[in-house]
C-alpha cells in the first residue's frame, strides 16, 4: 500500500493546476566574505549576520505567500545562502523537497529553482566564460504525467553599459537550446530578462547597438511583423516562437519593477506552442499575474524594496521586483473568445481631455515637444491646439522635435491631465516652436508661457491687473516676496487650480527695478 501511495503522489499533484513563478529576490547574500560580493554587501556597509537573518525571513515570507509549485529565483549569491533559505522555508512550514542552483565559478550571483516536483535532469547553459555573465539554469521536472523543462534566466541589466547586444548573447544561447528540443517538448521560459515585453518598441537609444534588434523580441521570437505574437497565433508559429504572457494584463497592470518611477516588465513567463496544443500540460488561460501582497508596497504605493541608505543596510524591505506567476495543468487550453483585443485608435489630444481612462492604445500623430525637463514634457499638436503633460515618460524625446507616439495610459492628478506611459513610434525631426507658446490671457492647463514679467508675492505672480499662483519645484529657488522676476519658461500646471510651475533656476531671473 505504501508503494501505491508513493506512485500516486506525483499524479495527485498533477491532477490539480500547478503554479510556476519567477522572483528576483534582490541580492540574497550570506555573511561570509569570499571576494566576489558586490561592494554594498560587505560588512563595512552594515551587511552582517543580523541583516542576513532579516533578509532571509523577508524572502521566505514572500515565497511562502506566493505558494508556487515551481519557483525560479534570481540574485542568490551561492549554494551556501540557498541552503539557508531552504532551511528557513522548512522551518516556517513551506519548504520544497527539490531544488537546483547554477554553479558559475567566481560569479557574484547565481540562478536557482525550487520545486514540489522531482527533478529528473539539470544542466547549465553557458553564455560566456566571463564570471560576470550568468549561466541559464535548465531543469526538467516530473509532473507525474509529463516531464516539463523550465529555463530560469537572469540576463544582463541595462545599467553599467548594458547595451542590447549583451542580452542578445543570452537569447541566442537559449534559442539554440530550444531549437534542439523535440517539437512537442513541453517547456517554459521564466526569469528576469532585463527587457520589456515590448522591447522592440521601447529599446532606449543609448542601449541600441544592434540596429533595433532585441534578444526577447527578435531572437526569442515573441514578435512577428513588428507585433507581439497573440494567443490565437502561437500554434501557427514556427518552432522557437514564444508567447509573452504580459499581454494577458491591462496596460496599467503591466509592471513588476519600477526604476525612478518608470514602470517596466523585466520579469517574464514565455510560452511555446506546446503550452496551447491541448496535449499534456497546457497553460491556464488568463492566469498570468503579478504577485502584489500589500506588504510589498510602501504607504505611498512604491515597491517596498530592500532599504539601503547613506551607504548602510537598513534591515527593512523586500525586493525591488515583484514576483510573476501563471497556472498550468492537464486540462486542455481553452481560448477566451470573448476577450477584447486592445486596438490602436487614432485620436488627438483634445480627445484625451474628454476621458478619464483609455481601453485602447491611442495613436497621436505630429505631437511636438515644446518643453522638456528631465523625463517630463509638454507636447502639443498643431491641429488640436491643446497641450498635455507627459509625466515620467518623456525619456528619449527631444525638445523641439515632432513625433508620432502611442499613448498607453493617462491619469488626472489633482485636476492636471497627464499621459503616464507612451511608446515613441517615429521621430519626424525638428519643428519651429514659436507658434506653440501661449499668453497669460489665454491660459489653460498644460500650456507653456515664455518671457513674461511680474512681481512675485505670497506664492503668486502679479502681472499688471492679473494674478496667478506660482509654484517652484525646488523650494530653494523661491525668490523673496516683492521680487520683480522675468520668467523665461513656465508650465501652466494645475493643482486644484491653475498655477505656473517653474522647474529650474535657469527658467527665471530676478530683475532690478
Amino acid at each position: 500500500m505504501r508503494y501505491f501511495l508513493l506512485f500516486l503522489f506525483p499524479l495527485f499533484l498533477f491532477s490539480k493546476q500547478f503554479k510556476v513563478a519567477s522572483y528576483n529576490v534582490e541580492n540574497l547574500f550570506d555573511a561570509v566574505y569570499v571576494g566576489t560580493e558586490y561592494d554594498d554587501y560587505r560588512q563595512k556597509h552594515n551587511w552582517t549576520k543580523r541583516m542576513v537573518e532579516i533578509k532571509l525571513n523577508h524572502t521566505a515570507e514572500v515565497i511562502c505567500d506566493l505558494d508556487a509549485d515551481i519557483l525560479g529565483l534570481q540574485e542568490i549569491e551561492n549554494s551556501n545562502i540557498f541552503e539557508q533559505l531552504k532551511k528557513r522555508l522548512d522551518r516556517v512550514g513551506c519548504g520544497y523537497r527539490y531544488s537546483a542552483i547554477t554553479t558559475k565559478k567566481n560569479a557574484t550571483i547565481q540562478i536557482a529553482l525550487l520545486s514540489n516536483f522531482p527533478i529528473v535532469n539539470k544542466k547549465e547553459l553557458q553564455v560566456s566564460y566571463s564570471p560576470r555573465v550568468r549561466n541559464i539554469l535548465e531543469v526538467e521536472v516530473d509532473t507525474g504525467r509529463n516531464n516539463l523543462t523550465i529555463f530560469v534566466n537572469h540576463w544582463k541589466s541595462k545599467s553599467r553599459k548594458g547595451v542590447e547586444s549583451k542580452r542578445i548573447k543570452y537569447a541566442k544561447v537559449l534559442q539554440k537550446r530550444i531549437i534542439s528540443l523535440a517539437s512537442n517538448k513541453e517547456y517554459i521560459v521564466i526569469g528576469d530578462l532585463n527587457s520589456n515585453y515590448n522591447a522592440h518598441q521601447t529599446l532606449e537609444e543609448k542601449l541600441n547597438d544592434t540596429g533595433g534588434r532585441t534578444g526577447i523580441s527578435n531572437i526569442l521570437q515573441t514578435v512577428i511583423d513588428n507585433k507581439l505574437i497573440a494567443e490565437n497565433q502561437i500554434l501557427k508559429m514556427s518552432k522557437g516562437a514564444l508567447y509573452n504572457a504580459w499581454q494577458e494584463l491591462p496596460f496599467k497592470q503591466r509592471w513588476s519593477h519600477k526604476f525612478y518611477g518608470n514602470r517596466s516588465t523585466l520579469d517574464h513567463i514565455l510560452l511555446p506552442p506546446s503550452m496551447f496544443d491541448k496535449k499534456g500540460i497546457d497553460y491556464v488561460n488568463d492566469s498570468f499575474k503579478v504577485f502584489k501582497a500589500p506588504y510589498l508596497f510602501t504607504k505611498r504605493g512604491y515597491i517596498n524594496a530592500w532599504k539601503y541608505k547613506n551607504g548602510k543596510h537598513m534591515a527593512k524591505g523586500y525586493s525591488d521586483h515583484l514576483p510573476v506567476y501563471a497556472m498550468f495543468g492537464s486540462q486542455a487550453y481553452i481560448a477566451d473568445t470573448s476577450a477584447k483585443v486592445p486596438k490602436i485608435v487614432n485620436k488627438d489630444i483634445d480627445f484625451l481631455y474628454t476621458v478619464d481612462s483609455i481601453e485602447n492604445q491611442i495613436k497621436l500623430e505630429d505631437v511636438t515637444v515644446i518643453f522638456k525637463r528631465r523625463t517630463n514634457a509638454i507636447v502639443k499638436q498643431t491641429k488640436s491646439g491643446r497641450g498635455i503633460y507627459l509625466y515620467g515618460c518623456a525619456k528619449g524625446l527631444k525638445e523641439g522635435h515632432s513625433y508620432d507616439i502611442l499613448v498607453q495610459d493617462i491619469t488626472s492628478y489633482k485636476g492636471l491631465k497627464e499621459i503616464t506611459d507612451i511608446i515613441k513610434l517615429r521621430d519626424k525631426g525638428r519643428v519651429e516652436l514659436s507658434k506653440f507658446y501661449s499668453s497669460v490671457d489665454s491660459a489653460r492647463q498644460n500650456e507653456v508661457l515664455k518671457n513674461i514679467e511680474g512681481i512675485y508675492k505670497n506664492k503668486h505672480l502679479h502681472i499688471s491687473d492679473q494674478t496667478i499662483a506660482i509654484h517652484f519645484k525646488n523650494k530653494k529657488d523661491t525668490p523673496p516676496d516683492d521680487s520683480y522676476i522675468k520668467i523665461h519658461y513656465a508650465h501652466i500646471g494645475y493643482y486644484k487650480k491653475l498655477q505656473l510651475v517653474i522647474y529650474s533656476k535657469k527658467d527665471f531671473e530676478i530683475l532690478e527695478r
